[in-house]
């Protein structure tokens, strides 16, 4: 690398310095981004007050879809025996606040007539449901109104998380540059892709379009950044195909934002997109090659497709486009028909880890949808007694987890990749070895499935540890962030976005360190392989659509 040996000592030392940094900048970066979401979110607060006729107890409305019945699972839960367990939802919507009768017995009345499925209300309406009648009121016409307290808190800057971001990604760029045995200049052009594809969003949506907000998008940088770097170090010209693939991706999160701001335009393309999503998998089955097992990838001259990475959007959209049969048990119907025709289509492809992700996603939905934990139980029990049954008539698939808490059995055979992932993981340490110093690079799929190893064995366990708690923390966002949507179908779509990839991430951390059986998915943003990173970052967007703040400009915009 120098033929001085006093500098080949300070360049040692630097490095080691920088790969200390690199793990401590994320840190910073990744604490700084969720906690300034947090700080961000319009704080929980009445938006319309509902008044017992009766009693004249005053119910605050704090959020924009709100199930009222009798159920303790509903967000305004009514005292009243002859009110049905779900019996109706008041929504907000751009033309004002809607309640809509969800199948209850007795109906809903509006100023004392029943409603046919839906109403629109204004304040001073009264609602009746059951023997009980709420009349809607603006939170200015009570007196004495307690408001929460709130710290206060200030946002990041979402240009310094983003410089930081940079900062890290040239301190990685500069580890592969001395890589070899002199200063290599290539690893400069995937650099500079990151830098143009990270400002140019960033440009386009906080200049462009005046939001507020850039934290998902710096996550998403940070994990993508470390993921091409960490390819790079394997070769750079690997690397043009997954940054084709980012840029890809990012036309279609800003696409996807577009498109989900229309909750109209959202229900009239739901079942296009499901029929869509099928029609992908039937082309799947018919013109995909056997590649390790699985028949799951379509190839087209030099590129190769994944479609059931795309069809995980197409599932989060499907599942989650129920706006005005909330909770009801008869609205998953259509849902669980089309979650089985998915599941039965991976099942014909082998692809057994993706059949698991789009699983526990319709788990996600199922409950968020009709909120009846007897419902999953039943699903579950169907699932296992399925599983129980496929294993007894194909024995086969059984046999391809033989293998599984066993590895080390089978070192040299079944457990080979494992085997060495746990190695190559340990002699990492905190720290790592450095990008393109590690061993594990030349097992076959180091940078996809095994990629946490890689990421481990080169960059340090601790910097591993900040990408999973990273996608862990999209979960905690998602879920905190429900009560703030504008409707249920932003809520559910971003937890189940957030929870496949959660998902997707344990599958592939705890399959390769032989906690779970070896299933070949890849780690969100970070693994080798076009299709997944256009999937993450549309799932994104859904996350992304879930957050008040990234229509809000455009809603003040169309007010003037």
């Amino acid at each position: 690398m120098l033929d001085n040996p006093v500098l080949q000592n300070i360049l040692s030392v630097a490095l080691y310095l920088v790969r200390i940094l690199v793990p401590l900048l994320s840190i910073y970066v990744v604490c700084r981004c969720f906690l300034s979401l947090k700080a961000g979110r319009r704080r929980e607060e009445p938006v319309v007050i509902l008044q017992d006729m009766v009693t004249k107890e005053i119910i605050p409305v704090l959020y924009w879809e709100n199930s009222l019945g009798r159920s303790r699972s509903c967000d305004i839960v009514l005292p009243d025996g002859t009110a049905s367990r779900d019996h109706a939802v008041l929504m907000r919507r751009e033309s004002g606040w809607i309640v809509v009768d969800t199948e209850s017995k007795a109906g809903t009345r509006v100023n004392g007539k029943k409603i046919d499925h839906s109403a629109q209300i204004l304040p001073g309406d009264v609602i009746s449901m059951g023997s009980t009648s709420l009349m809607l009121k603006r939170t200015s016409e009570v007196k004495n109104l307690k408001q929460p307290k709130r710290r206060q808190r200030h946002a990041a800057s979402p240009l310094g998380l983003l410089f930081t971001t940079m900062i890290i990604q040239t301190l990685l760029c500069i580890e592969v540059c001395f890589t070899g045995e002199a200063f290599d200049y290539m690893p400069l052009i995937p650099l500079g892709a990151l830098v143009v594809m990270e400002w140019g969003l960033y440009l386009y949506s906080m200049k462009g379009l005046n939001r507020v907000s850039f934290e998902l998008e710096t996550v998403a940088f940070l994990l993508s950044g470390i993921g091409i770097m960490l390819i790079a170090g394997t070769g750079v010209e690997k690397t043009y195909m997954q940054l084709g693939a980012m840029l890809l991706g990012i036309v279609l999160f800003c696409a996807m934002i577009w498109f989900l701001n229309d909750l109209d335009r959202v229900m009239k393309c739901r079942l296009a997109i499901a029929i869509l999503a099928l029609i992908l998998f039937a082309v799947n089955l018919v013109l995909a090659e056997v590649s390790h097992g699985a028949r799951n990838w379509i190839s087209i001259g030099p590129v190769s497709i994944q479609p059931s990475e795309f069809i995980k959007i197409a599932f989060v959209f499907v599942g989650a486009s129920t706006l005005d049969r909330l909770q009801t048990a008869r609205n998953l119907g259509g849902f669980i028909l089309f979650g089985g025709a998915c599941l039965g289509a991976l099942f014909l492809m082998r692809d057994f880890g993706t059949a698991c992700i789009f699983f526990v996603t319709f788990l996600i939905i199922a409950f968020m949808r009709s909120g009846s934990v007897r419902t999953i139980v039943l699903i579950c029990s169907a699932a296992v007694f399925g599983v129980f049954l496929i294993l007894k008539f194909k024995p086969y698939i059984a046999q391809r987890f033989a293998a599984w808490r066993h590895v080390w059995e089978y070192a040299n055979e079944t457990g080979f990749q494992q085997t060495r992932v746990l190695t190559y993981t340990a002699s990492g340490g905190f720290f790592g070895v450095g990008l393109g110093n590690g061993y594990l690079k030349n097992v076959f799929a180091a940078n996809s499935d095994l990629v946490f190893g890689m990421l481990s064995e080169e960059l340090g366990l601790l910097l591993a540890l900040v990408v999973v708690i990273s996608i862990a923390l999209l979960v905690f966002y998602a879920r905190s962030d429900v009560t703030r949507s504008r409707s249920t179908f932003y809520s559910i779509s971003a937890c189940a976005a957030a929870g496949m990839m959660l998902f997707q991430t344990c599958l592939n951390v705890f399959g390769a360190t032989d906690v779970l059986p070896l299933t070949g998915v890849t780690l969100p943003f970070v693994s080798l392989g076009g299709s997944s990173m256009m999937a993450c970052w549309g799932l994104l967007a859904f996350i992304k659509a879930s957050d008040e703040r990234t229509y809000a400009a455009r809603r003040q915009k169309a007010a003037r």
